[in-house]
């Protein structure tokens, strides 16, 4: 009986050419950056069609998600929803101004502080991000069909080691 060989990917086809002119360089680095960037474009590729369907783009999504997940009242300073939705804070102005305007989210000066905003979740968004969460977890859930439990848990382990060597603690990497 022959053993099956493994099926190969486009990264595969990349490091052996790299073989084939330089022998001599490890090309083990570039299989394991390759596969990630790819996965990472087709994951998000694969997250915006899911997203889509319901008239949601993904970074609508990422403030629903986020405003929905702080808890009770789901409400957040305007700074806070900047730092847990990872991004800048002008990035995050226009993103509330147009889902304020699609009547997901309400904006709101402090009346304890009147020089912060507080974010917050209309009734029709929290319905709306509820639905979504389950659609999300549905398209991942498909995405990620090919692996077992056990496979999960290992790459969620060793890639949650790749981003603590990249200094990765939970803040946008993109605001240092």
């Amino acid at each position: 009986m022959t053993e099956q060989q493994p099926q190969r990917d486009g990264v595969d086809r990349i490091t052996a050419q790299w073989r084939a002119v330089r022998p001599d360089l490890d090309t083990s680095p570039m299989a394991v950056i390759g596969r990630l960037s790819r996965a990472s474009r087709l994951l998000e590729r694969g997250i915006k069609e899911n997203l889509t369907v319901h008239g949601i783009e993904p970074w609508e999504f990422d403030v629903l998600a986020t405003l929905l997940r702080s808890g009770p009242g789901h409400v957040l300073t305007a700074g806070e929803l900047s730092s847990a939705a990872m991004v800048s804070s002008a990035a995050l102005t226009n993103r509330i101004d147009h889902l304020v305007g699609k009547g997901l989210v309400d904006r709101a000066v402090d009346p304890a502080h009147r020089r912060r905003v507080l974010i917050s979740l209309t009734d029709a968004g929290r319905e709306l991000t509820h639905r979504l969460v389950e659609h999300h977890l549905a398209g991942e859930e498909r995405q990620l069909a090919g692996l077992t439990t056990a496979e999960r848990d290992q790459l969620a382990g060793l890639l949650r080691r790749v981003l603590l060597t990249l200094g990765d603690h939970g803040e946008d990497p993109d605001r240092r």
